[in-house]
C-alpha cells in the first residue's frame, strides 16, 4: 500500500519515518515527498596526469583501487549555484537524509518540471527498508547548446513510500549512515524559489515549517 500524505505525516510524528533537515510545507504532496538538491556534486573525470603523461580515466567499476580518482568533488556554499554544461553528466546528493523503518520501502521518481528544463534524472530507484542516509542522484543535461543552472535547495525528485506488510530483516547497506559522496507540484511558488536562489535554505525551513 502506498502511503498518503496524512499517513506519511503520522509516521513522521511517531518518529518511524525521518528526514534531516525536516521537510517543509512545499515538499509534502498527496502521496509523495519532494526531495531537495544538496550541496555536493560529483563530476566524472575524463583524464588525469600520470608519470606516463595524460591518460584517459578508466571506467572499470571493478577497479576498486582507483575509484576515488574518477570524479571531481564540488562542494557548494549557501548562495552558490551549479551550471551543468550541455551533454554533461553529474551525480548530486539530496539535501535530506532519509530514515526508513523496516516495514517501509521507498521508490524515487524524477519531477516532471525538472525534465521539462532539459535535465534527465535517470532514476526509478528503490530505497530499501531500514535505509538511513543521503541519496545520490544521476543528472544529465540533455540539451546540445544550453547551460542549465541548478540551485541547492530546489526540489529535484519525489519519493513514494510503500508498506511492506510483514516487515524485513534490515541488511546494512554500505551507504548506510555514510557520506554518499565519499564512499520545479511544478515550481509555482516564487516565494520558495526566492529563498532557494539566495541560498537561504535555513530561512526557508524556518519560515515554512511543516504543520
Amino acid at each position: 500500500m502506498i502511503l498518503t500524505s496524512q499517513e506519511i505525516l503520522e509516521r513522521m510524528n511517531k518518529n518511524e519515518l525521518g528526514f534531516t533537515p525536516q521537510i517543509d510545507q512545499f515538499q509534502i504532496q498527496q502521496h509523495s515527498v519532494d526531495l531537495r538538491l544538496g550541496f555536493s556534486f560529483l563530476i566524472p573525470k575524463s583524464w588525469e596526469i600520470t608519470n606516463e603523461g595524460r591518460v584517459a580515466v578508466k571506467t572499470d567499476h571493478l577497479d576498486f583501487d582507483h575509484k576515488s580518482m574518477r570524479h571531481t568533488l564540488v562542494e557548494l556554499e549557501e548562495g552558490q549555484f551549479f551550471d551543468i554544461l550541455p551533454g554533461e553528466y553529474v551525480a548530486v546528493t539530496t539535501l535530506e537524509k532519509i530514515k526508513l523503518p523496516n516495514d517501509l520501502m521507498a521508490i524515487l521518481y524524477p519531477r516532471s518540471s525538472v525534465n521539462r528544463r532539459g535535465l534527465s534524472i535517470d532514476l526509478t530507484g528503490v530505497v530499501d527498508a531500514g535505509y538511513e542516509g543521503n541519496l545520490l542522484i544521476p543528472v544529465r543535461n540533455n540539451t546540445q547548446s544550453q547551460v542549465i543552472r541548478m540551485y541547492p535547495g530546489e526540489r529535484i525528485c519525489q519519493v513514494v513510500f510503500e508498506e511492506i506488510h510483514s516487515g524485513v530483516d534490515v541488511k546494512q547497506s554500505r551507504w548506510q549512515n555514510s557520506d554518499v559522496i565519499v564512499t520545479i507540484k511544478e515550481e509555482r511558488s516564487t516565494i520558495e524559489m526566492e529563498y532557494v536562489r539566495k541560498g537561504n535554505i535555513s530561512g526557508l525551513k524556518k519560515d515554512f515549517t511543516l504543520k
